[in-house]
């Protein structure tokens, strides 16, 4: 079989190659090509533009990871299936929990270097920091990754709200409360930490905005590791700036480098600025065991599709 790993994930071709041994031909692109065809039997990659998709002729495009937002599944060929993989869930809730009990327990308060000219003050001007047992935490979005960070926050005492499209009621070893997503509102005002994990599409495009986060408390912390468009990009940067809203780490970005292109900044508001924000640049998933996980998923999936056996992850079937 002819596979393209496509873009980013082109270096991860030797991998690719190893899982699925001799009787593969796995080609690393850069990009696709700026015209004509684009034949394969499978293509991965994470973003595929209206143009290129209406080009392919391929039985099955794999998204190398859990979102589809960047693939024009409308102008995708007849026939052709689309596939996603997850794995990342508890890599990103560890970096959640991280980031949950770097704000409560505000270590970077002390000095960097505890030595015999610094530990005399800072032993005598201790503060007090603050406790993630017993605080309220509102998970948008319940899936793996959800669930997982749901797991992690009780095992640390804390009340676990998830909000979800029905807010139909799940395992109540996971969540406290289950609630639907038409009341977000009424959740806001009672959560210390708000956790962003949701797709991102046209009912959460935009989601928090002013409105919602006004609702938070004034030191309560955001955390988003969903898309960063879930929340309105100047609205989040003006809460911050007036200090309406405690803290937010961001794992995620309203503008992102493209190859070939000008730098461009993570977002149009300087939110890197901020004293209040934790930037990152889209790390919170990125292991070996991840990597891992997700190729020998996508080589599994590979060999169900030479032998005509149904793929799992299937997201759309165009027709």
């Amino acid at each position: 079989m002819h596979i393209q790993i496509v873009g980013l994930h082109a270096p991860n071709a030797p991998r690719l190659r190893e899982l699925l041994g001799p009787g593969h031909e796995v080609e690393a692109l850069q990009a696709f090509p700026a015209s004509g065809d684009i034949r394969a039997d499978v293509v991965i990659g994470n973003s595929i533009n209206a143009d290129e998709a209406a080009r392919l002729q391929c039985r099955l495009v794999h998204v190398p990871g859990a979102g589809s937002e960047q693939i024009a599944l409308s102008s995708l060929p007849s026939g052709a299936t689309v596939c996603n993989v997850h794995g990342h869930e508890v890599p990103i809730a560890e970096f959640t929990l991280h980031a949950i009990l770097e704000h409560v327990l505000q270590l970077w308060q002390y000095p960097a270097r505890l030595d015999a000219d610094a530990w005399a003050a800072a032993y005598a001007n201790r503060a007090q920091h603050d406790e993630a047992d017993g605080k309220t935490v509102a998970i948008l979005g319940f899936g793996h990754i959800g669930q997982e960070i749901a797991r992690r926050a009780r095992a640390c005492g804390m009340h676990v709200i998830a909000v979800t499209r029905s807010g139909k009621q799940g395992a109540a070893e996971l969540a406290h409360e289950y609630v639907a997503v038409s009341a977000l509102d009424e959740v806001l005002a009672r959560v210390q930490v708000l956790v962003i994990c949701c797709p991102l599409d046209d009912g959460t495009r935009g989601l928090i905005g002013a409105r919602q986060l006004a609702l938070l408390p004034s030191q309560a912390l955001l955390i988003n590791v969903a898309r960063a468009e879930v929340v309105d990009e100047q609205a989040l940067y003006e809460a911050l700036r007036d200090q309406r809203l405690g803290r937010a780490v961001l794992d995620v970005w309203y503008q992102y480098p493209k190859k070939g292109q000008p730098p461009v900044s993570p977002s149009r508001w300087p939110l890197h600025e901020l004293p209040n924000v934790r930037a990152t640049p889209h790390i919170s998933a990125i292991t070996p065991a991840l990597l891992d996980r997700r190729y020998r998923f996508m080589a599994g999936n590979i060999e169900r599709l030479q032998k005509g056996q149904p793929l799992l992850n299937v997201i759309h079937q165009a027709a």
